[in-house]
């Protein structure tokens, strides 16, 4: 008797975790497993255009310096619009020299190719989960919020100022530490009304955003009305 309780309370406590298990794969950690691929393509395009710029520099070497985007560096190497010049210190090679180098630009085309619908993706999903966030901050920083928090249950448990240094950990240790000037921001740097705006302001404007974004967040949260069109539409008032 006593083993066919214990059988009992067994599968019931395994059923139950398998339920916790599958409620516990929520929409916001997809999310921030679409931006850590994103990053993840991102170092592969880095590693794979140095691979393919040293490699290309040995048949046109001014080509390579010219061009320092990597997509349109590969754009033009596979559109035949890469033109050697006269006077070119680069070696003559053979089609067959240069089938691998076409090679690798074209496997580096997929990555960047599959790099954007990846971006895509994370676009329709935070304005799924996060629009109001997504509205303030943009769905690129909305998600590396995310990423750097972990959940959106702990974003929204995150005081404002905290929102605002996400991303910046490295260098507020490294305050801390050594007394170094203390971080702005992290990853609100990357948001329009920084980035136009003079330095002297950056730290209020991330103060302003890392409020906003929160309440957005917030609202997300608890599945709030859309309000991100009128606290994107102060900040602009305000700072644009």
């Amino acid at each position: 008797m006593a083993d066919k309780k214990f059988i009992d309370f067994y599968k019931k406590n395994l059923e139950e975790t398998k339920r916790k298990i599958k409620a516990s794969v929520t929409d916001d950690l997809l999310i921030v497993q679409i931006i850590n691929n994103i990053d993840d393509l991102n170092k592969i395009i880095n590693i794979l255009a140095k691979d393919l710029r040293e490699w290309y520099s040995y048949y046109n070497p001014e080509f390579s310096k010219e061009i320092q985007d990597h997509a349109r560096f590969v754009e033009l190497i596979l559109s035949g619009k890469d033109k050697k010049i006269k006077q070119s210190m680069g070696a003559e090679l053979s089609k067959e020299d240069l089938k691998p180098i076409f090679n690798l630009a074209k496997k580096i085309k997929d990555v960047f190719e599959f790099r954007d619908e990846q971006e895509i993706c994370l676009e329709k999903m935070m304005k799924k989960v996060m629009p109001n966030a997504t509205a303030v901050a943009g769905s690129v920083i909305g998600a590396r919020l995310l990423q750097h928090a972990g959940s959106l249950k702990r974003l929204i448990m995150l005081p404002s100022s905290t929102v605002q240094l996400l991303g910046a950990e490295k260098a507020l240790f490294r305050h801390i530490k050594s007394g170094s000037k203390c971080p702005k921001y992290g990853v609100l740097h990357e948001h329009p009304l920084i980035m136009k705006a003079n330095r002297k302001d950056h730290g209020k404007i991330a103060r302003a955003l890392a409020d906003k974004i929160s309440i957005a967040a917030r609202v997300d949260y608890f599945k709030g009305k859309f309000i991100g069109d009128e606290l994107i539409k102060g900040l602009e008032e305000r700072f644009g």
